[in-house]
């Protein structure tokens, strides 16, 4: 055999073997990478499971329970007497409200809603 034969097999058998072994290991790469995303994600979604735990947790107590109603939806019981203190600096006096927030200070959400659909 001459050498040019030679040399011209063993460049094809080269090239087989790169094509053969390219495919696999771009998708071992690729995967690779895929794995550690979602190995963050997990890690993330554990912390969030963590954290709801332990909310949960403290909302098994009726004191909490209590304690959250009163603070956010302001509940009071039976007989007592609420008070809201509006400090100075809550509001600002003479103030313009922002573009496009314009609304009226004793209107409901659902009045709001319907005056920016209406257009009115």
């Amino acid at each position: 055999m001459s050498t040019t034969l030679v040399a011209a097999v063993l460049a094809i058998v080269v090239c087989a073997l790169a094509f053969t072994i390219a495919v696999p290991l771009r998708t071992y790469l690729s995967q690779r990478t895929e794995v550690r995303e979602q190995q963050a994600q997990q890690a993330q979604l554990q912390q969030e499971v963590a954290q709801l735990q332990g909310r949960k947790a403290e909302l098994s107590d009726p004191a909490q329970i209590e304690a959250e109603a009163r603070r956010r939806l302001r509940y009071v019981k039976p007989g007592e007497t609420p008070y809201i203190v509006q400090l100075p600096e809550d509001k600002a006096p003479d103030a313009a409200p922002p573009p496009g927030q314009q609304q009226a200070a004793g209107s409901s959400w659902y009045e709001n809603l319907w005056n920016q659909v209406s257009g009115g």
